[in-house]
């Protein structure tokens, strides 16, 4: 924590403002002053005549005698000086009045100038996390504050928007956690007290919660991934997108087929730079995702290529019909589109919350596009170094 010092031994912006404008005020002040002291003290005499280039001819002027020259040329240096010291103190007086008058007036114009920023401290020292809807709605000419009041803004959305998203997923993962908690409490609680409970009761019984606990398991796997998908926790090393692909296609062949769906893949060798274990992760989670919202006879594409620095993986397949309004869903923590818990269905609705974490975390993009006979079209553009 910052330590601060107390405000009244802390200079404010109004006053260093001030207190440059003053200062600027009397630097420039003072050179004028040093330039004309400077002038007036060391140029010619007031009325004295030039160098002749010829002498005069004595007979057109009358030559005064050079002890009266010499005594009147003296009295005009006297005269000078004293002019010179009295310009001077009146210099000095009035660049000392006029600072403190451009002191006050600095002070009043910093005032006016700081006081939309004054009104914007005050609102934004009363928005707290359970008031992140209130705005500074500052208004006036289109300057530098009221750009700064419009960032602000801004960011209290994206703050608001994040803080909203934090609740729910905390509220969901609360939920997906109990359901199975509650399941191994009641099986648990039926069976002992069954008093005629047999070995296979039991059996059954601990067969139930087993079930539970590994669908905890993977919900807390599933949440140390999204955890992990922060771009300062990657493991970032060389990774071919196509070897990675591959592998989890060998994995998710046999429930493919089970399920009564084709997987075909195009697969160019591309490298990224990234975490592998993310990387596979988010292939893993599209293909699953495809599969899975599936159907018999249904189909999935998966395709990996490379151009101009990015590579580039492409997961299409059938499936039901997906509205455009509701894609943006799709990506929301333990969020399923319509019925998505039937019992051929074991996912957590964390697959593609986790791979657009991944994504994001690699610095790429993932594009989703409901294909209008059905199923999804989802791109994946990462960086190749």
């Amino acid at each position: 924590m910052i330590r601060r010092r107390p405000a009244w031994r802390r200079p404010t912006v109004r006053l260093r403002l001030t207190l440059l404008y003053s200062g600027l005020f009397l630097a420039t002040g003072a050179v004028l002053i040093g330039l004309v002291y400077v002038l007036v003290a060391h140029g010619p005499l007031l009325g004295e005549p030039p160098a002749p280039s010829q002498p005069p001819n004595a007979g057109d002027v009358a030559i005064e005698p050079p002890e009266l020259a010499g005594d009147l040329r003296k009295q005009a240096e006297r005269q000078r000086a004293e002019d010179v010291r009295r310009l001077l103190t009146a210099s000095v007086i009035a660049l000392a009045a006029l600072s403190c008058v451009s002191f006050v007036l600095g002070w009043v114009v910093a005032g006016r100038v700081l006081r939309p920023l004054s009104r914007m401290t005050v609102q934004v020292r009363r928005i707290s996390a359970d008031a992140l809807d209130q705005r500074l709605g500052v208004t006036g000419p289109d300057d530098e504050l009221t750009e700064l009041a419009g960032t602000f803004d801004d960011l209290l959305a994206r703050l608001e928007s994040a803080f909203a998203a934090q609740r729910r997923f905390v509220a969901h993962a609360s939920h997906e956690l109990r359901t199975p908690l509650t399941l191994q409490r009641a099986v648990v609680d039926v069976t002992l007290g069954d008093p005629a409970a047999t070995a296979e009761t039991l059996r059954a019984a601990l067969a139930r919660v087993g079930v539970a606990a590994h669908r905890q398991e993977r919900i807390i796997e599933a949440l140390l991934t999204l955890a992990r998908s922060q771009p300062g926790l990657l493991d970032r090393r060389r990774v071919d997108l196509s070897e990675s692909a591959g592998d989890v296609l060998a994995d998710v062949a046999a429930e493919a087929a089970a399920r009564g769906v084709e997987v075909a893949a195009t697969l160019l060798p591309v490298p990224v730079a990234g975490d592998q274990e993310l990387v596979e992760r988010l292939i893993r989670n599209l293909v699953d995702n495809a599969v899975r919202h599936n159907g018999p006879g249904g189909w999935v594409r998966v395709s990996t290529a490379g151009e101009a620095g990015e590579a580039t993986l492409r997961v299409v397949n059938s499936g039901p019909v997906v509205p455009a309004g509701a894609v943006p869903a799709l990506y929301e923590p333990f969020q399923r589109l319509g019925d998505r818990r039937g019992a051929d269905d074991d996912g957590l609705g964390l697959g593609l919350s986790i791979a657009a974490a991944v994504v994001e975390a690699h610095g790429g993009t993932l594009t989703t596009v409901a294909r209008p006979e059905g199923g999804l079209d989802l791109t994946v553009r990462l960086p190749s170094h």
